[in-house]
């Protein structure tokens, strides 16, 4: 299993560089996504295609993933993930899913691939070279 950011998910649902290869992950490992990251990318696709487009991408994700609700633990971790510096809340939250899971983090945001590398929480750069 893989754990989506909002970036690789966006980029995903964009049909951008990255999407092929998110897509074949997806499909041979599986895919989990924090509630948290969901709702992020709920409200970026809502600006950009209207609430109607928007539910019914995520709906198709909710069906093809698992979600990870955020309860207490959850929160928790991401709390102190954040507390550490230099992510935003939804990132916490994706850090401390792929943590929880122990599953790779895929992403393309530079800030988590930074913070998370120093949390011991494995990342896949979907914008490196060498991907």
């Amino acid at each position: 299993m893989v754990v989506l950011d909002s970036w690789a998910l966006l980029a995903y649902l964009k049909d951008e560089p990255a999407a092929g290869r998110i897509g074949e992950a997806w499909l041979s490992q599986g895919a989990a996504i924090s509630a948290v990251n969901l709702g992020e990318t709920l409200y970026m696709r809502t600006r950009e295609r209207g609430e109607g487009a928007a539910a019914a991408d995520i709906d198709k994700v909710r069906r093809r993933s698992k979600v990870v609700d955020a309860d207490w633990p959850l929160i928790r971790s991401a709390a102190r993930i954040k507390a550490r510096g230099g992510l935003s809340h939804a990132d916490a939250f994706c850090v401390a899913t792929a943590l929880r899971l122990a599953a790779p983090l895929w992403t393309g945001d530079p800030e988590i691939v930074e913070v998370a590398a120093g949390l011991q929480c494995e990342i896949v750069d979907l914008q490196a070279p060498d991907g």
